[in-house]
This record gives C-alpha cells, sequence and structure tokens, in this order.
C-alpha cells in the first residue's frame, strides 16, 4: 500500500509538471496604425493556435500545458480594438486566452526566440481589415505645379525593440521619435515643405515596411533618425550615413550596420541581412546602380552633415556609407542620421533633455532646406521659386569686340535705359569680356 502511495505521488508530480510544462510571466501591446501586436512573455516554448469567433468578434488562443502568472486586467487596452482580456483554464492543464474586440481583425501569430533584449515569445499581430490609404501623396498632386518636397522621416525602432539602452534608462526609440516629430514639427512649418513618419507612436515597423511607406508616399527624401550605441562608451559625436553597395566604409559603420540590420529579428519578421537576397531589388540595383539615389544621398547627407557640427562634435568628418537595409530604396534618396551615441554618459544626458533634441532637429531641418534650395525636385514650390529667381537674375552676355549696349538692348527687345539700370551701369562704355545680366521680363 505504501509503495503504491510512493508510486503515486511521483506519478502525480510528473503530470503537474506535463500540465504546466510553460507559463506567460508578462503580457505587452503595442497599438499602431494599422494593426495592434500584442506579445506573450514565456517561460519556455509552447504549442498554441489561434481563431476567430463572430457574433460579437473575438480571437481565442488555446496555449497547451501553459499556466498564466501575470494580471490580464492591468493592460492598457486604449488605442486598439481589443475591448476586454479574459482567460480561463481548459481541459485542466491548458490555457484559453479570449480578446473581445471592437471589430473584426485579422490575426497572425508566431513564435520568437530569444535573444539579447527577451526571452522566449508568442506574438500575435492583429490587422485592422479595413486599411486606411494614404489621404494625400505626392501621386495625388503630382499633375500640379508647386508641390510641397515631401520628406519621410524614420524613427529608429519602437514597441518591442527599444533599440539602443543608455544610462539611467535612456532608450533609443523615445529620443528618436521626439527628434523625428519635432523635425517634423519644423519641416511642416516652412512653405513648400511637408513631412511624414512612418512611425507616430511606440510600435514596431519592419524595416522593409518603412521604406515602402516612403514609396507609398512618393517621397522625395528618406531620413532615418537614430542614436545608437556602440562596444567602446568613448564613442561620441554625430554621424550621417547613406548606403554603400560595397560594404561598410569603416569598423563603426560595419558594427552600426549589422547592429540596425538585426532589428527585424529583435521585432519578429524574419531574417535580413546586409547581402541583401530579394531579386526584384537586386535587378534594380544591378540594371540602374542607384547612381542617381545614390549621389543625391550623399549630397543632402553631406549638407545635413555640415549643418549638424554646427551644433555637435562629428563622429567623422564625412558621410560614411553602409549597407543598412533601411536606405536599400533604388528610387528614393535615403540617409540615416546618427545624431550621438546613448552609450557614451554625456551625449546619452543630452539626448534625453528636449532643449538638445530640438537643437539636434532643428540643425538637421536646416541641412535639408540648404539642400533643396539648391536642388529641388521638379514640379516643386521650391523648383518654381529657384526658376523665379534666376529669371529675375536675367541671363547672362559676354561683350564681343564691336557689341553695344544699344545694340544688345535691341536684340533682347528691351531698353537700353532698362539695361543699364539692371547692371548698374552709369554710362554706354563696355569692355571686351565685361559680363552684363539681361533682364529675361
Amino acid at each position: 500500500m505504501r509503495m503504491w502511495l510512493s508510486w503515486l505521488g511521483v506519478l502525480s508530480c510528473c503530470f503537474a509538471q506535463i500540465a504546466f510544462a510553460g507559463s506567460i510571466g508578462n503580457v505587452r501591446i503595442w497599438p499602431a496604425p494599422d494593426h495592434t501586436r500584442l506579445v506573450f512573455d514565456l517561460s519556455e516554448p509552447v504549442e498554441h493556435k489561434v481563431f476567430s469567433l463572430a457574433g460579437p468578434d473575438r480571437i481565442v488562443i488555446d496555449l497547451l500545458h501553459t499556466a498564466l502568472n501575470t494580471e490580464l486586467g492591468d493592460i492598457k487596452l486604449a488605442g486598439s480594438p481589443i475591448q476586454k482580456i479574459r482567460s480561463a483554464r481548459r481541459n485542466q492543464d491548458d490555457l484559453r486566452v479570449v480578446l473581445d474586440l471592437s471589430g473584426k481583425v485579422n490575426p497572425k501569430s508566431f513564435v520568437l526566440q530569444p535573444n539579447e533584449k527577451y526571452g522566449h515569445r508568442l506574438v500575435l499581430d492583429l490587422y485592422n481589415k479595413a486599411g486606411k490609404k494614404p489621404a494625400a501623396t505626392k501621386k495625388a498632386d503630382a499633375q500640379a505645379l508647386k508641390r510641397d518636397i515631401l520628406v519621410m522621416v524614420d524613427p529608429g525602432h519602437g514597441g518591442e525593440d527599444p533599440g539602443a539602452l543608455g544610462p539611467r534608462g535612456v532608450r533609443e526609440k523615445d529620443v528618436v521619435l521626439a527628434i523625428s516629430r519635432e523635425l517634423q514639427h519644423l519641416l511642416k512649418n516652412e512653405q513648400g515643405f511637408g513631412a511624414r513618419l512612418t512611425r507616430t507612436g511606440d510600435y514596431f515597423v519592419r524595416l522593409r515596411q518603412r521604406t515602402k511607406i516612403a514609396r507609398d508616399h512618393n517621397a522625395d527624401l528618406f531620413v532615418s533618425i537614430h542614436a545608437d550605441a556602440f562596444k567602446s562608451p568613448a564613442a561620441n559625436g554625430v554621424s550621417v550615413f547613406a548606403l554603400s553597395k560595397r560594404g561598410a566604409t569603416s569598423e563603426t559603420a560595419r558594427w552600426l550596420a549589422a547592429k540596425e540590420n538585426s532589428s527585424d529579428l529583435i521585432g519578429g519578421v524574419g531574417s535580413v541581412s546586409l547581402d541583401d537576397k530579394d531579386d526584384v531589388l537586386a535587378g534594380v540595383l544591378l540594371d540602374l546602380s542607384m547612381t542617381a539615389s545614390m549621389k543625391a544621398s550623399l549630397n543632402v547627407g553631406t549638407q545635413v552633415l555640415n549643418s549638424m557640427g554646427r551644433v555637435s562634435k562629428l563622429h567623422k568628418r564625412r558621410v560614411e556609407q553602409a549597407g543598412f537595409v533601411v536606405l536599400k530604396s533604388p528610387d528614393i534618396p535615403s540617409i540615416l542620421v546618427e545624431t550621438g551615441f546613448i552609450s557614451n554618459p554625456v551625449e546619452a544626458n543630452r539626448l534625453n533633455t528636449k532643449k538638445y533634441q530640438r537643437k539636434i532637429a532643428r540643425s538637421i531641418y536646416r541641412g535639408l532646406q540648404k539642400y533643396f534650395t539648391e536642388e529641388p525636385p521638379p514640379g516643386t514650390l521650391m523648383a518654381w521659386k529657384k526658376q523665379q529667381k534666376l529669371t529675375e537674375q536675367g541671363m547672362t552676355h559676354v561683350i564681343r569686340r564691336g557689341d553695344t549696349l544699344s545694340e544688345i538692348a535691341k536684340e533682347n527687345k528691351i531698353s537700353t535705359r532698362r539695361l543699364k539700370s539692371f547692371n548698374g551701369l552709369k554710362n554706354d562704355v563696355v569692355k571686351i569680356g565685361q559680363v552684363i545680366k539681361i533682364p529675361t521680363s
């Protein structure tokens, strides 16, 4: 009898271990404009299945041999389609989680392996069924002249991916969102410019999706904002990067590119590497060589770097080039701005203040403004302004032997008096080789 009770105790212990093989220790939610991400932190991998129910709309998540070790009622659901989260035991050793919804969604679930920031996770993405299209894009107003130059500002990281972590809890995702919002504000308040953000809150956006958003809105420029860390806390200063087809141009650039490209692994969308395997994009890169886009990226990057150098120390005195995935857009000039190193205590403290965030945003803005004043895209208000300025300045004429002001004025159908006034001449005397301006209107 005692032996039977002993074996019964052993079996009960084994069944208890089997019954609760895993547990949920925490649940996080990340609402975004087009979807909501729900993340379950797991003690170990668990089997699960997800299905939808109607009347009312619900999502059901069944987790096998799993216990719940957190309070679902503490989760803030504002901004998401989830009205309430309920849970109950199922078949004694399984867990059922039910999401009460405000409307229909398309659910997608997957599990993630541990990384340097998190352990095992179950991720549930709830996509809005009625996707919103951009209210206004450059395509819509491409027919009209004097359109705004659209800059797509990309705050790095977000949501499940905090980016680099600095002293006293400074997080890259928070710093760069604040800087990006300030940059957007400056651009939108400048005549001839418009600006959008790839993410407007604390949620994750895939690297490829960021460039897709820029393309969907037909952006003239893509600016990705970061505040990264390096293996040495002594690293400091601001940097600007453009894409390099041949790879990084410095050890720092290589290290940062590899780190940024791992963001999709942290967020959970599969493998991303510097050696891009996308056949369509690779074909475009090979056929067009991205010559115009890369040249423009380097030019605008130089203006931004020069402007930032007036308010902060430069990490490198020229635009660096590296294989950042987020810069691999063949049709949109793209730059990545490192606003400083969070791994450096001094810069981390500075980057965490509103005053310095505004200062950095304004320096980026001034660099963009200078570049687009000199190189405005066709059909924009800035291009029209440049043409008007050239018109006001007039054409030029180099005086040759036998030329007189009266003959030049007659040829251009203007009066001699106006020609003299336009050039500030007090008499009719001109010299061979002298350059005079001719008003065009």
